[in-house]
Formats: structure tokens, sequence, C-alpha cells
């Protein structure tokens, strides 16, 4: 079992950036397609973006496309999301999601953090 810490995130304007890192225990984090979900109060939880084991794919809801990025680094534990062009849409509890047994983390087979929450102000 992977144990996740995320952090990066805070309270910006529209239009800013914030970059949500997720930094992972254990040795098989490549083992991992990470990803990363948002939750906005009174809503369910849902998919932003996710990365194969290697880095190689990449998947973005459609409401960050562009303007969202994701990535890893296998040799410190960490998965990022770099967020730019922020709006008061995005403003959520994120969450960083580990899944050995799917290319895309599921929500019902993924180790969790605990949240970072986005407040993004008009």
């Amino acid at each position: 079992q992977v144990q996740l810490v995320e952090s990066g995130g805070g309270l910006v304007q529209a239009g800013g950036s914030l970059r949500l890192s997720c930094a992972a225990s254990g040795r098989t984090f490549s083992r991992y397609a990470m990803g990363w979900f948002r939750q906005a109060p009174g809503k369910g939880r849902e998919f932003v973006a996710a990365v194969s084991w290697t880095g190689g794919s990449t998947y973005y809801a459609d409401s960050v496309k562009g303007r969202f990025t994701i990535s890893r680094d296998n040799a410190k534990n960490t998965v990022y999301l770099q967020m730019n062009s922020l709006i008061p849409e995005d403003t959520a509890v994120y969450y960083c999601a580990a899944d050995r047994s799917s290319v895309v983390p599921r929500i019902a087979s993924s180790s969790w953090g605990q949240g970072t929450q986005v407040t993004v102000s008009s």
C-alpha cells in the first residue's frame, strides 16, 4: 500500500497558477498509475488528470485540458499538477490517487492522500 501526501494548495486569484505536489512512500511508486481528482462543496469527486507508470501517457478532463499539466518524477516518488489560468470553478479539495490495477486511477481501487484545498477568487 502506498502512502500519499499532497501539498501546494492555497488561495489564488483568477488567472493565476498553482503547482500541487504529491509525495508517495514505498519502493514501488513506478508501478502505480497516478492521478488527481477534486471535490467541490456539495459535489462528488471528479477526475482531473492522470499519468501512466512511466509518465509517457497523460489524460485530462475536458474542463482542465490546455490549462493543467500532470507529470511525475519516479526518482523522487512524486507526482505534480501544474495549474495555470485558474478559474473560480477550479475551487475544490484536490486529492492525489495511486492505482496499480488500472492505466487511469479509479475511485474504487485507488489509494488516496488527505487532500489539499485550492481556492480561486474572482
